[in-house]
């Protein structure tokens, strides 16, 4: 793994999985059409997630275009997730502000 993302590609996997469980726990809600628009961030998120780290990992040197992007996508899920009081939704918002925070950190390197 790339020493100098070390941290971030951590954030950023961490962040997928918890967007990965919130998505799927927002289908189990009982008014899921109330949880759509966190659903629809969940999942981009996640995956945006996954490709910057792999990103990183790989060294690319797209990666911190793509760090800034997962950056602004963690930014909207952690808004969306932090307006609903379920336990996953407040997990997901507190692991898209770290991503966001790294992958800010990484970017500016």
């Amino acid at each position: 793994m790339n020493q100098q993302y070390e941290t971030c590609i951590e954030a950023c996997n961490d962040c997928a999985d918890a967007c990965d469980m919130c998505a799927a726990a927002c289908l189990q809600e009982e008014d899921v059409k109330m949880m759509a628009r966190c659903i629809a961030l969940d999942v981009d998120c996640a995956q945006l997630c996954r490709v910057a780290a792999a990103m990183m990992a790989r060294g690319s040197a797209a990666a911190k275009v793509v760090c800034e992007a997962c950056a602004a996508i963690c930014d909207m899920c952690a808004e969306e997730c932090a307006k609903h009081q379920m336990e996953h939704c407040q997990r997901c918002a507190a692991a898209c502000r770290r991503c966001a925070a790294e992958c800010r950190r990484m970017a500016s390197a």
